[in-house]
């Protein structure tokens, strides 16, 4: 079975948390929220973010808001927090337009927060929570 269509069939158990029924993303951007906020994952699980609205969005990790070994993530691949801020700040850097995606594999068990650096001050958080 494809584990967007598990995901899917098991959001009812699971009180909404996972897959909202997307057959090409887990987590959509709409225009000021990640939809949905937080979602649960098994750990080696690829979470897939999708654009679904006109406004350019970041996909961001906190520093201090994943686990310690886990590797840091950012839509355009920057190496930490300060990276994927400034080169938001200086050039765009990190954008997803419209209908784009992003990835990112969770390796490390434990609760992961991420913000959209444009919309950050509007409440454009999310969480994933990895499980073992």
């Amino acid at each position: 079975m494809d584990r967007r269509a598990f995901l899917a069939g098991s959001a009812a158990l699971l009180g909404g948390c996972v897959g909202r029924g997307a057959e090409d993303h887990d987590v959509g951007m709409t225009l000021q929220a990640f939809d949905p906020a937080t979602i649960t994952v098994s750990a080696g699980t690829e979470v897939v973010w999708k654009n679904t609205s006109s406004r350019g969005h970041t996909v961001s990790a906190y520093d201090d808001g994943i686990p310690e070994t886990a590797e840091y993530f950012a839509s355009g691949g920057y190496d930490d927090e300060d990276a994927a801020r400034e080169a938001f700040n200086n050039s765009g850097g990190g954008v997803i337009n419209g209908s784009e995606t992003y990835s990112h594999t969770f390796e490390v068990p434990g609760v992961y927060e991420y913000v959209c650096i444009p919309h950050e001050r509007g409440g454009m958080v999310g969480t994933v929570n990895v499980e073992e």
